[in-house]
C-alpha cells in the first residue's frame, strides 16, 4: 500500500463541487427539507451532518467544529436564534452560519442573532444555495468557479408524508399555545419546500388567527383536514 496516500492533501474544489473539502452541518426539523438540503450540500461536494433539534445539535457542536452551520429557525425545542447566537459567540467561531426558514420575515431575527446570512425555504436552486455560502467564504478561489449549473434538486416525496404525519400527532395531541405555534411554523416551512400552495395558504390561515387573537377553531380544522387528506392518499404531493 502507498504510504503516501494517508497523508494525502484533502480534495480540491472543482466548479462542480465547490464545496469540496467542507463540513456542514444542517440542524432542520423537517425530514423533507432536511433531504433538500442534503441532496443540495453533498451536489456540492460537502461532508453533511443532520440534526433535528437544538439537544441534537449542540451535541454534534461539543465534539467537532463545521464549517458552515446551517439553522432552521424553528425547531422543536427552541428557536435556532439561540442557537445561531451560541455559535456566533464561540470561539473558534464557525466561520459561517446561515439562518433558514419559509418565512422571508424572519431573516432579520437570523441576523440579530449573529448569522452570516439567510436562506428562504424552499431552497431548490443548487446556483443559490452555493453563491450564498460562497459569498460567505472570501478566502476561497472564487475565480475558479463557474457559474453553478441551474439544477433543482427534488427530495423523495414519501419523506413530506413522513413530515405529515408528525403534523398529525401533533394536531391529534394536547393543542397548548405552545404547540400551536410549532405547528404553524413547522406545517408552512414543510409545505413550502414540497410546493403545496393549499396547505401552506391553510396554514398561514391559522397564523393569522393566532396573530390577531381570533378564535383557531375553524383554521385548524381546515389545516387537519387537507393534512389528513394528504396522508390518505397513495403518494405525496
Amino acid at each position: 500500500m502507498d504510504e503516501i496516500a494517508p497523508f494525502a492533501a484533502a480534495p480540491l474544489p472543482t466548479a462542480a463541487r465547490p464545496f469540496r473539502g467542507l463540513t456542514i452541518l444542517v440542524v432542520e426539523d423537517s425530514r423533507y427539507a432536511s433531504e433538500a438540503m442534503r441532496l443540495l450540500c453533498l451536489k456540492s461536494g460537502a461532508r453533511i451532518r443532520r440534526a433535528d433539534s437544538l439537544r441534537t445539535a449542540r451535541r454534534h457542536l461539543s465534539v467537532y467544529r463545521p464549517v458552515v452551520l446551517l439553522v432552521d429557525l424553528g425547531l422543536p425545542d427552541g428557536t435556532g436564534a439561540a442557537l445561531i447566537a451560541e455559535a456566533a459567540r464561540a470561539r473558534p467561531r464557525i466561520p459561517v452560519i446561515l439562518g433558514i426558514s419559509g418565512d422571508p420575515a424572519r431573516a432579520g431575527e437570523a441576523a440579530a442573532a449573529g448569522a452570516d446570512d439567510f436562506l428562504e425555504k424552499p431552497v431548490a436552486s443548487l446556483a443559490a444555495f452555493q453563491s450564498t455560502v460562497l459569498e460567505c467564504l472570501p478566502d476561497r478561489a472564487r475565480d475558479a468557479y463557474d457559474e453553478a449549473p441551474a439544477h433543482e434538486l427534488r427530495p423523495d416525496p414519501a419523506l413530506y408524508r413522513d413530515d405529515l404525519a408528525h403534523a398529525a400527532e401533533i394536531i391529534d395531541g394536547e393543542m397548548e399555545d405552545a404547540s400551536l405555534a410549532y405547528l404553524v411554523q413547522f406545517l408552512d416551512g414543510v409545505a413550502q419546500s414540497a410546493g403545496d400552495a393549499p396547505l401552506s395558504q391553510a396554514t398561514r390561515a391559522l397564523a393569522e388567527a393566532r396573530r390577531h387573537g381570533r378564535p383557531a377553531g375553524t383554521p385548524l380544522a381546515r389545516v387537519a383536514g387537507l393534512v389528513q387528506a394528504r396522508l390518505d392518499e397513495r403518494a405525496a404531493i
